[in-house]
């Protein structure tokens, strides 16, 4: 599937209560989703073919769309069968998955409180977002330039697709020189995520992330967090200056795309992958597969 175009593949899309062939699953160009980005969306994974918190990520959908203005026409109960079914029809095991909703094209202008909302779910097959070979070495982040803007300016709680234009402003600035990604601050110069992902810092033995009060709280940050705390590490959840990069020693990323992910370098700063990080790649990865899991042991 590498390389491979998103319009132009076999399979379905369940879209609007109903599954479609995965190339007529169209919307029209002027979607005001596409516009004035009222669109809210879900990343998530499917392991041994089902989605690794799915209620969570559900909820989350509908809680965005709510604080966009919107109300999906479909309950979590629904969205969840159509989650499990979609799987079992592509035949998927291992999927990532990707529900999203928006307003549609009934009207075109800022106010469009009249617009039906859609709801679609796609699922394909992801092996890692970032280079296996690279990741458990540790991938090379940036600084970013742009920052995660004040939650007064922007709805910072919803995962809505407009909230992700300085993402990809920024991991293509990144790309160009050479890194992975990049790293962000918030709008008042702490430390705040990668452009998709949740940060991680070790330091004596305990874990350091920022505290999540202007960008997504992670549904695998929270998993991680309580995996550490079950593994009896400290987890300190608060405002990071960037001159402490210096005096931390490992680095990792989780998402439900990264997973999670060692970093090794965020622009001059360097970090070595050690064991803090590595038992969170395992305990992620045994939490993720649970069934796998209990067969090792």
């Amino acid at each position: 599937m590498a390389g491979q175009s998103f319009d132009n593949r076999d399979g379905v899309i369940w879209m609007d209560g109903k599954f479609i062939p995965w190339n007529d699953a169209n919307v029209h160009v002027l979607t005001h989703g596409l516009h004035y980005a009222s669109c809210v969306f879900e990343g998530e994974r499917a392991y041994d073919g089902e989605v690794f918190r799915l209620a969570e990520h559900t909820d989350r959908l509908i809680e965005s769309a709510r604080i966009l203005g919107f109300e999906l026409p479909f309950s979590a109960e629904e969205i969840n069968a159509a989650h499990r079914e979609l799987l079992q029809r592509m035949n998927f095991s291992d999927a990532y998955v990707r529900p999203v909703a928006w307003r549609g094209s009934e009207m075109m202008g800022v106010a469009a409180r009249q617009n039906t909302i859609h709801v679609a779910i796609a699922a394909w097959q992801w092996p890692s977002y970032f280079d296996a070979a690279e990741r458990m070495k540790g991938i090379r982040l940036d600084l970013a330039e742009w920052r995660r803007p004040d939650p007064r300016t922007i709805p910072s709680k919803a995962k809505a697709s407009g909230l992700y234009m300085i993402c990809t402003l920024s991991k293509h600035a990144a790309e160009n020189k050479g890194y992975a990604d990049a790293m962000m601050l918030d709008w008042r110069g702490y430390v705040a995520e990668a452009t998709g992902a949740n940060i991680f810092f070790v330091k004596e033995g305990a874990l350091h992330t920022p505290l999540a009060d202007c960008f997504l709280n992670g549904i695998t940050r929270q998993t991680v967090i309580g995996l550490a705390r079950k593994r009896g590490l400290t987890v300190h959840e608060r405002h990071i200056l960037p001159e402490e990069l210096d005096g931390f020693e490992e680095c990792f990323l989780t998402g439900s795309a990264a997973e999670v992910t060692p970093v090794s370098e965020i622009g001059p700063h360097r970090f070595v992958p050690g064991a803090i990080t590595r038992q969170m790649v395992e305990d992620y990865a045994a939490a993720t597969r649970p069934q796998r899991a209990t067969a090792a042991a």
